[in-house]
């Protein structure tokens, strides 16, 4: 048995939305066994919304939660850190609507985490094994998950600009993967899409200290260059892993993703959940890599 874990004490950072640009104080708690990853508005009498499938709101730009009317936006960066970092339960506390974006990336929330530490729960951890194969398709968007033994994921990305072009990654996700080649990876965007966006009124607090800006000319703004050659591709990765922690527990099973957003992501998740065929609840742990 592969025991539950959630923090071993709280910790807080502050920053600013993305889309929103609006301050945010965030607090990140220790929860107890099977609570998942539920956050809190504390400007709102602690209404509480979980990271799960049917509260999905909004899947154009970021991923967005949403209950009784109140929202918790840009969710898949943060949520990617915890399911990165085997953190099975946390509360997340914030005094605005949108979590902070930071860099861009989730490696300050990895650092959140490992200055928190790590503790063990009496609970065994419960994880979703795939049964048979699943697939969405949205034009040339795709995305499927198939049975395996451990969790694995495949992406490839195409985009017209001469960073980025055609990438493709694949990646076990075990101990210490995730920090260690995908944490870091910041979102990316191009410049006349920042514009775009600023006049639909997202992405207010976009700069270049929190995501990388592709120019029409073919190059990035920002001076200090790309973290990784092949940065993009693990941004989607990124993002990938924090929509598919929507399903509440660790995937045995492998994750194949071409041209995909937040929309496809979140579809999968919930046409798998759809079909009581297709997954069960084990709490044997993977075959290799037990902590994956």
């Amino acid at each position: 048995m592969i025991p539950q874990t959630t923090l071993a004490s709280s910790i807080s950072t502050s920053g600013h939305g993305l889309h929103t640009g609006e301050p945010v104080h965030m607090t990140l708690l220790p929860a107890s066994a099977y609570t998942g990853y539920v956050f809190r508005r504390t400007d709102l009498n602690n209404f509480e919304i979980q990271a799960a499938p049917q509260y999905v709101a909004r899947v154009s730009y970021a991923t967005t939660l949403m209950r009784q009317g109140v929202m918790i936006a840009t969710v898949e960066h943060l949520l990617a850190a915890l399911a990165g970092a085997h953190i099975d339960n946390c509360v997340i506390e914030l005094d605005s609507l949108e979590v902070p974006i930071l860099d861009g990336s989730a490696e300050p929330f990895i650092e959140m985490i490992e200055a928190a530490g790590t503790t063990t729960l009496e609970a065994p951890r419960q994880f979703l094994r795939v049964l048979k194969k699943v697939e969405v398709a949205d034009g040339n968007r795709r995305m499927s998950i198939s049975p395996a033994s451990k969790f694995s994921l495949s992406c490839l990305i195409e985009f017209a600009h001469p960073m980025i072009g055609t990438q493709r990654r694949d990646i076990e996700i075990h101990d210490g993967q995730f920090a260690q080649h995908l944490a870091a990876a910041r979102t990316f965007g191009r410049l006349d899409e920042v514009e775009a966006l600023r006049n639909l009124g997202l992405a207010r607090g976009g700069s270049l200290e929190n995501a990388i800006v592709l120019t029409p000319e073919g190059g990035i703004m920002n001076r200090e260059g790309l973290r990784f050659v092949d940065e993009f591709v693990r941004h989607k990765m990124l993002d990938i892993i924090g929509d598919l922690a929507l399903f509440g527990m660790p995937i045995l099973g492998h994750v194949d993703a071409e041209r995909t957003g937040h929309g496809v992501h979140t579809a999968l998740v919930a046409r798998v959940l759809r079909d009581d065929s297709a997954w069960e609840i084990t709490d044997s742990p993977p075959l290799t890599h037990a902590a994956s």
